[in-house]
């Protein structure tokens, strides 16, 4: 019994061992936590939807990651998300106009996405070389482009509707106009009750602005970006042109809104961006047709921009490759949803896809997208461009002879481009 009882003793601390062990085999594995990631973007109105879509399509494709997004009002984007930036405490991807990088980049705010985009398995030799060359900076890509956004040329093809078309031979005089309907594609020259993109409370004037300037050859800065090139005939020729459209009726300068009253029907043409596309042509009241803007003063130059997705410099090594997933994602994937929104994707595959190319007036989109003229990279682009909405709409809005008004705005550019 001595020799025997240590020997059963043994026994049973070596069958609870084995017990134990098997137990816990047979317990389910706990589901990790997924890490969460905060995303920040301007995106409302009719953007808004498709964004909700692509962050819950994510969501659900996976479990590792969760994607929460906070919407703010566009007119307090920036400031806000520059305030977070310099806290060092606030998203984990943002969306950045791939003009206004330059800034963030400077100030180190964003990081490089190279090597995390080389770990996650995104190639950005997915991504169309204009938007590269908006987000290349030494050699280092600072963003993933989504799109390309621009203007296009919306008009009603109700001939009910009462628009007028201006000739193309006097399009800079602004002088001459048919009444009546003349179909718009083989018009040279169009304006509307809403036709321009100016609004006395809404500072988008300088875009609608910027794509005639660029049509004719204007450039914004000089060759080595110290002095602005704006005050020159170019500019001259293109705000008359515009001011001559208030003063004969063509477009209502009182007109805040004037993308509802083309959608209420009260305008039959539109020079609006294409993320409107999908709102206006969901429009069942009216029959909407799309084309790109008329070389009214001699080429197809435009303004453009695009949307990128950028890391902050605070973001931790863990939440910075879900970050990167998750941008990977929305450029692969969800590029097709943020098509059906009216942008035209970054990413060469879904751009190239027939499933984008059979959407609406898509051919067009693009045909538009390449003469898009994209902002110098500068780090005092935002200021610029804030400067300009001020200064121009001052012009138009106060009557201002265009040569005192540009002359205002050139010292005014350049004052901000000395600091």
């Amino acid at each position: 019994m001595k020799l025997i009882l240590p020997v059963l003793l043994l026994c049973l601390l070596l069958l609870t061992g084995c017990a134990d062990f098997s137990s816990r085999n047979t317990e389910p594995p706990e589901r990790s936590t997924p890490v969460t990631i905060s995303f920040w973007n301007p995106f409302g109105g009719g953007e808004g939807e498709f964004v909700e879509r692509i962050i819950h399509d994510y969501n659900a494709s996976q479990s590792a990651v969760f994607v929460k997004q906070l919407r703010l009002e566009s007119n307090e984007y920036y400031a806000r998300l520059r305030t977070a930036l310099s806290f060092g405490k606030g998203p984990d991807v943002a969306v950045i106009h791939a003009d206004r990088l330059s800034p963030f980049i400077k100030a180190q705010q964003i990081i490089p996405l190279n090597a995390l985009a080389e770990q996650g398995g995104f190639q950005f030799n997915q991504i169309g070389e204009q938007n590269l060359q908006s987000v290349s900076y030494a050699g280092q890509y600072y963003a993933v482009p989504l799109d390309t956004h621009f203007h296009m040329l919306y008009y009603n093809k109700d001939p009910g509707q009462g628009w007028r078309i201006v000739s193309r031979r006097n399009a800079a005089a602004g002088r001459e106009y048919a009444r009546g309907i003349h179909p718009p594609a083989a018009a040279d020259c169009c304006a509307g009750t809403g036709c321009t993109a100016y609004g006395g409370e809404h500072p988008v004037f300088q875009e609608s602005f910027l794509d005639l300037y660029y049509q004719a050859g204007g450039e914004l800065l000089s060759r080595d970006m110290k002095r602005t090139a704006i005050n020159n005939e170019q500019s001259l020729e293109v705000l008359t042109f515009y001011q001559r459209l208030f003063d004969e009726g063509l477009s209502d300068l009182s007109d805040n809104t004037p993308w509802d009253s083309f959608d209420n029907g009260q305008a039959g043409l539109w020079f609006g961006g294409v993320w409107e596309a999908g709102h206006h042509l969901d429009n069942k009241a009216l029959d909407i047709g799309i084309i790109p803007l008329p070389p009214i003063f001699g080429s197809s130059a435009h303004w453009g921009s695009s949307h990128t997705l950028v890391i902050p410099a605070y973001t931790t090594e863990e939440k910075q490759a879900g970050a990167m997933d998750f941008m990977k994602y929305f450029s692969e994937v969800g590029g097709m949803i943020w098509g059906e929104a009216g942008h035209v994707p970054a990413n060469l595959t879904v751009e190239q896809s027939r499933m984008y190319r059979d959407l609406p007036y898509r051919e067009r989109f693009i045909q538009a997208r390449d003469q898009v003229k994209f902002a110098p990279q500068t780090d005092k682009y935002a200021a610029l461009f804030t400067a300009m909405s001020e200064e121009l709409q001052h012009i138009v809005r106060n009557r201002i002879q265009p040569e005192a008004g540009l002359k205002r705005l050139e010292e005014s550019l350049n004052q901000i481009l000395a600091n």
